[in-house]
């Protein structure tokens, strides 16, 4: 096994129990005040030993400054002991899972162990959902603890504040924002204080990289990402959305369409409207 980016429901089935699988269930309840909804219903029925990962608890620090975003990247001490209880090793496979909703959390799993060097991660295309509909087994099992992983962040793979305000004159296709298209024109906006956008970013929702809760074709992915970048090389390229969860998607999307490189701005729109002297636009 060594997927990198994602793995098909049938695939997976074939190679369950293979020496050195590791799942991990990243279902988690969206907004509203129920953060605890994904993790109960990890502990009724799971893929067999996965263990949960939770996206405030587990894959962030709430405790960090609003200039962190509302997902500030998790401390890495604590991360490792993470890993050492979700049952991972630096060799293992990995795969991560979620509702199928989009893979958001899981997609924040999949990149953070890439920030710790651990390529052998994957995220399941379709998730619970596409899991279910070829009759995968289910349990309640639980996975077997190991060490703290033996991690370091690579933070030289995060883009930071000061590097988009640098880049604020540049022409659009540098910085895509994986925000709904009504909160990006600042239409609407339900979690952040501040409506609208970064200036010169462009909109790649993460529902375009979907067709019925799978991601599209790689060849597709490119054809579209490319239009997007505008002759700019992926590594020139920052990814955004709302707190540096949502990117998460456009860049396992850009990776698997063979783009590799962009990086991601982990404060994102919360962490930007932090400080109200920074710019804002509306509109497309």
């Amino acid at each position: 096994m060594n997927w990198t980016t994602l793995v098909s429901a049938p695939d997976l089935l074939a190679r369950l129990g293979a020496p050195g699988l590791v799942l991990v269930d990243c279902r988690n309840v969206a907004g509203g005040a129920d953060t605890q909804g994904g993790r109960e219903a990890w502990k009724q029925a799971h893929l067999p030993g996965a263990g949960h990962a939770h996206l405030d608890e587990d894959l962030s620090d709430k405790r960090k400054p609003a200039s962190e975003g509302r997902h500030p990247l998790p401390d890495a001490e604590a991360f490792a002991a993470v890993l050492g209880r979700l049952g991972i090793g630096p060799d293992d496979q990995v795969v991560a899972y979620d509702a199928g909703d989009g893979s958001m959390a899981a997609a924040r799993l999949w990149w953070l162990l890439r920030l710790c060097g651990h390529a052998r991660v994957a995220v399941l295309d379709g998730g619970l959902a596409a899991w279910q509909a070829i009759g995968g087994p289910m349990d309640a099992s639980t996975p077997k603890a190991r060490p703290p992983y033996p991690l370091r962040l690579d933070l030289s793979r995060v883009a930071r504040v000061e590097e988009v305000q640098s880049r604020l004159g540049e022409a659009p296709g540098w910085l895509l924002d994986a925000r709904p298209a009504p909160r990006f024109r600042g239409e609407v906006e339900p979690l952040d204080p501040v409506a609208g956008h970064i200036p010169g970013a462009r909109n790649r929702p993460l529902q375009d990289n979907l067709v019925d809760g799978r991601f599209k074709p790689a060849a597709r992915l490119r054809e579209e990402f490319e239009a997007l970048l505008a002759g700019r090389a992926p590594g020139e390229v920052v990814l955004s959305c709302g707190s540096g969860v949502t990117a998460c998607h456009n860049l396992l999307a850009m990776e698997h369409a063979g783009l590799h490189g962009a990086r991601i701005f982990a404060a994102s729109w919360s962490g930007w409207v932090s400080d109200r002297s920074r710019p804002v636009a509306t509109g497309d």
